[in-house]
């Protein structure tokens, strides 16, 4: 069942708000890791990781979540369907991947920001997770870059159950204009 156009534009508008907040909060995230791991000021450190757990659970969860929920909302009630286009199965396959590597790491953040904040994190342990959180945040950022462009640029191809269901839909409408003609 397709929306109307105002619901439409509503649920394009919200899941585009939600995909943008996710990107600049994983850039947030990205500028904290990289200067957790170059600065020599330990305070900085320590208040780096200690800001990268409430940006991860209060940022970065809610809008990956609400990214995809509001997907589902736009691609259910669109033309665009969740399995018909494989730009958009693409898009729903790298939203589950990159929620399910976000969560994966959400405890070690927690971890490590509970020791930092607790002052337990001394000399070499300062560095705390390393470079992992700037790969895992780098790879978020590429992930939902070719999310976004997917989405601008819907490249061609439909799925082979988007082929049968515009086959069943050009059906429909010749058998309904072919009923017209006998009326």
């Amino acid at each position: 069942m397709l929306m109307t156009a105002s619901a439409r534009k509503f649920a394009l508008t919200a899941h585009v708000m939600c995909s943008v907040g996710w990107l600049g909060a994983v850039v947030a995230f990205e500028a904290l890791a990289v200067g957790a791991l170059t600065s020599p000021d330990v305070q900085l450190v320590r208040a780096a990781y200690v800001a990268m757990q409430p940006i991860t659970w209060y940022a970065i969860v809610p809008l990956a979540l609400a990214s995809l929920l509001t997907g589902l909302v736009v691609s259910f009630g669109t033309q665009w369907g969740l399995l018909r286009h494989y730009w958009v199965v693409m898009k729903f396959v790298i939203n589950i991947f990159a929620i399910v590597i976000l969560l994966r790491n959400a405890r070690q953040i927690a971890f490590v920001a509970n020791a930092a904040a607790q002052g337990m994190l001394f000399g070499a342990d300062m560095r705390g997770p390393g470079i992992r959180p700037i790969v895992v945040a780098g790879v978020a950022l590429l992930a939902l870059a070719v999310a976004t462009t997917l989405s601008i640029y819907k490249p061609r191809g439909m799925t082979p159950y988007g082929r049968r269901k515009e086959l069943n839909r050009a059906a429909n409408r010749r058998e309904i204009m072919r009923r017209k003609e006998d009326l």
